[in-house]
């Protein structure tokens, strides 16, 4: 696709970085790394690949606000945009030696997500869209799923782990949707779980407990790929309710009936 000046910063950023990652990679045994919460790990190279990302789109657009995972929020002299970065969506997949992470860049402007980069560098898989410009992941163009049967869809979601008090909540909403589907899957990466659904692979996604930087890129993606995003609770904000429901528009109100019944 033909990007704005924009969003091919934000691939330059986010294929810089991955090679800074990859190369890591290759040495995951060796990284440093460092407890940042029960089951939540940073790495020496996720606060590498932040920094390669953050010189790259302050130095195109010192003027922009910043929000990444692994650094201090700062907001810039255009109050109206905002970069919202995950350096490495997939932390623990990474540490583990599973080829499934990735790099995420969106770009927000007056409150909405206009611009989003998910690059999965493992697999050389760059998924980009822009507000009115369609989706795309490399050269293709990007379309949700066209399955309208719960029965044959499969879905994903994020699992809590070390004692995340959402437990209850999730394992109540995989007693709904399992007996009603196809399958369920757990890759680890909020972000490839967005541009999966954007890409047609899987046909629907829904997470508790997420962050912006979780989510921003996928929004925009998915939304261009044709389908539906929104908060878990009708009505909410995805940002600040830390939750996401989105499917492709045929099979949208099922599972969304099914995840939003009350007990």
């Amino acid at each position: 696709m033909q990007g704005s000046a924009n969003l091919n910063l934000m691939i330059r950023a986010a294929r810089k970085a991955g090679r800074s990652l990859v190369k890591d990679f290759r040495e995951v045994e060796n990284l440093q790394v460092s407890m940042k919460g029960a089951g939540d790990f940073v790495s020496r190279a996720d606060i590498a690949a932040e920094k390669i990302i953050r010189d790259e789109l302050m130095g195109g657009r010192p003027n922009y606000g910043w929000v990444g995972e692994e650094s201090a929020e700062a907001e810039g002299t255009d109050p109206t945009r905002r970069w919202i970065v995950d350096p490495l969506d997939g932390t623990t997949n990474f540490l583990h030696g599973l080829p499934h992470w990735a790099v995420s860049i969106a770009l927000e402007h007056k409150g909405e997500i206009v611009a989003g980069v998910v690059f999965d560098p493992a697999k050389d898989e760059m998924f980009v869209a822009e507000k009115g410009a369609g989706a795309w992941m490399n050269e293709g163009r990007l379309r949700v799923s066209a399955r309208h049967r719960m029965i044959e869809a499969i879905f994903a979601t994020g699992l809590p782990f070390g004692g995340r008090a959402d437990l209850p909540e999730t394992l109540r909403d995989l007693g709904r949707l399992l007996p009603a589907c196809a399958g369920v899957r757990r890759w680890g990466a909020a972000a490839l779980d967005l541009a999966y659904v954007a890409a047609g692979r899987l046909d629907g996604f829904w997470e508790r407990g997420l962050h912006p930087w979780d989510m921003a890129a996928g929004i925009v993606i998915v939304r261009e790929a044709g389908g539906l995003v929104e908060p878990l609770d009708e009505g909410g904000d995805m940002f600040d309710d830390k939750t996401i429901l989105c499917a492709n528009e045929r099979i949208f109100d099922q599972f969304s009936g099914t995840l939003r019944t009350v007990a």
